[in-house]
């Protein structure tokens, strides 16, 4: 056997080798995903609130485990959100069909957009909460996701509930091109209607936050959490150091960075978060529940400050 015909058969060998290993289907379906250590059982990661026991990152998740980690399992009620009859008015394709990618990302998640919200209650507040799955089309905002949204922000109001937004996501839905990025304004202007009814907007930005998502309902809260370690951005990290010809700090669009430099107002450990969002409710709504002060630095002076910043 000569050199070529020996090489041809190691190549085919490598194939072999690589249809052995599991897709990515598989991979999904395990009960085993990795962290710093390696392989963990995704069941330990799930009763530390999917949160790695030994570094700390705090792994994405999809609405549903979002909801049973803020209010509990079974202590909220999910609403059903309206969808627009078209979906993929453009009939985009490039190397598969928009509505085949829909498809499989409903059959995926099991979510009909990439936007779910419910009720529940915090501190003895009833509270209108939403949140973005990233596995959902990398929680990207289309015309579904719109409605889903100002249907949450509509319920808050007519309920004079709070509103309670966990962001995350990639930005607008490109496979609708304009009818997507409208969603930016319509957002906005329905987060104005619930500032003008008087009814706080608590953003909670976790893990990754970026794009269009960003530059609109995501930075228009009355107070702004982060979780800690998400990312948060608008262009990406090397297009903003290419265009600004300079290193950038490596913390750099995480919301400790931006925490240091103001645009976040606490960066807060997901096991804390329904305690540090019902201790500040508690004070805007000016409710008589008690204030874990140790949690919130929540002096006079404090409470003033923040008060003013939501007005």
């Amino acid at each position: 056997m000569n050199w070529i015909k020996k090489a041809l058969n190691f190549g085919q060998n490598i194939k072999r080798i690589l249809k052995k290993r599991p897709s990515k289907k598989d991979i999904e379906n395990s009960d085993w995903t990795s962290c710093c250590t390696g392989p963990i059982l995704k069941k330990d990661l799930e009763s530390n609130l999917w949160v790695c026991k030994a570094c700390g990152k705090h792994h994405r998740i999809s609405c549903v485990q979002r909801f049973d980690t803020f209010f509990g399992k079974g202590n909220y009620e999910i609403l059903k959100t309206p969808i627009p009859g078209v979906e993929d008015a453009l009939n985009w394709t490039d190397t598969k069909p928009y509505k085949d990618r829909l498809r499989e990302a409903k059959k995926k998640t099991g979510q009909d957009c990439a936007v779910m919200i419910c009720k529940g209650n915090i501190n003895n507040i009833q509270i209108t909460a939403a949140a973005i799955n990233f596995s959902f089309l990398g929680g990207s905002i289309s015309s579904s996701e719109g409605e889903a949204i100002i249907y949450g922000v509509q319920h808050a109001i007519d309920n004079k509930t709070p509103f309670v937004f966990f962001t995350s996501g990639g930005g607008m839905r490109m496979f609708q091109s304009a009818i997507a990025l409208q969603n930016m304004t319509r957002t906005t202007l329905a987060i104005n209607e619930l500032k003008k009814n008087n009814l706080p907007y608590i953003v909670c930005i976790v893990d990754p936050c970026a794009g269009g998502i960003t530059a609109s309902f995501a930075m228009l809260g009355d107070i702004h959490f982060g979780e800690t370690g998400a990312l948060c951005a608008f262009a990406g990290r090397r297009v903003v150091q290419a265009t600004v010809k300079e290193e950038l700090p490596s913390d750099f669009q995480t919301v400790e960075y931006l925490q240091k430099h103001g645009f976040i107002d606490r960066v807060v450990n997901r096991k804390d978060l329904p305690s540090e969002i019902g201790n500040i409710l508690s004070i805007l709504l000016k409710k008589d529940n008690t204030v874990e002060s140790g949690n919130l630095n929540a002096t006079s002076e404090n409470i003033e400050q923040i008060t003013k910043a939501a007005s």
